[in-house]
């Protein structure tokens, strides 16, 4: 079973990893997804590429789990607040793979992401919290 855990925690971190990388390649592509009144632009969008690499680096190697994970989590709720939200009510038609569809479809399809994998910050949040306290005789 602790092998599981261990793929487990690394599956989970990685997609972080790879997004925060992204934040530095498509930087153009996340800079018309923030709203406008997140301040900063392209730096808040290199921030947050720090921030995931940073979360994905600590959850791998084991190091500060915990807040890691409660920062990501935190991290993954102001994403939904500030950017899926507003998205929700954004109707304009694109094209995703030869299909036209609203976006705020997609929002949602975002949104519920986000929602899970803040959940999944969580519990392995609380995981490794409960690792670190000693257990009762």
């Amino acid at each position: 079973m602790k092998y599981l855990t261990t793929i487990g925690r690394i599956l989970f971190a990685l997609p972080f990893g790879i997004l925060g990388l992204n934040h530095f390649l498509m930087k153009s592509y996340y800079l018309g997804m923030v709203s406008t009144f997140i301040p900063g632009g392209g730096y808040t969008i290199i921030i947050t590429g720090l921030a995931l690499i940073a979360a994905c680096i600590s959850i791998i190697a084991k190091k500060y789990i915990q807040l890691s994970c409660l920062l990501l989590a935190l991290l993954l709720f102001i994403f939904i607040l500030t950017i899926h939200i507003p998205g929700l009510f954004n109707s304009t038609i694109i094209t995703v793979l030869s299909m036209q569809t609203k976006f705020s479809t997609l929002a949602l399809i975002e949104l519920l992401k986000d929602l899970s994998l803040m959940g999944g910050a969580l519990m392995i949040a609380g995981i490794y919290r409960e690792e670190k306290t000693p257990e009762k005789s």
